[in-house]
């Protein structure tokens, strides 16, 4: 199992950013994709998650109406559509499969 997250970057607050979690080496179509974040001197924490069965998605109070996670079967991609980033949204973003972490992305928004 791999998977390769890719698209963090420093920006503005308000701004936005798209993450992307390549998949590989396992079924992506049918696994349940997560997205987490982990700030510095913090513990990681759920950030969304969409679901292979019916693409129901789920997310975090904190980033509901702000991100939007979605998956593309056919590019074994998933991806985190960031909007009106805030400063407390920097942090390195994992996607997750099957208990399997990528390496992380770092996003910072900051002026």
């Amino acid at each position: 199992v791999q998977l390769v997250e890719s698209g963090g970057g420093l920006v503005q607050p308000g701004g936005s950013l798209r993450l992307s979690c390549a998949g590989s080496g396992f079924a992506f179509s049918r696994s349940n994709i997560g997205w987490f974040r982990q700030a510095p001197g913090k513990e990681r924490e759920f950030v969304a998650t969409v679901y292979w069965s019916d693409g129901s998605t789920y997310y975090a109070d904190s980033v509901k109406g702000r991100f939007t996670i979605s998956r593309d079967n056919a590019k074994t991609t998933a991806y985190l559509q960031m909007n009106s980033l805030k400063p407390e949204d920097t942090a390195v973003y994992y996607c997750n499969a099957l208990g399997y972490w990528g390496q992380g992305t770092q996003v910072t928004a900051s002026s």
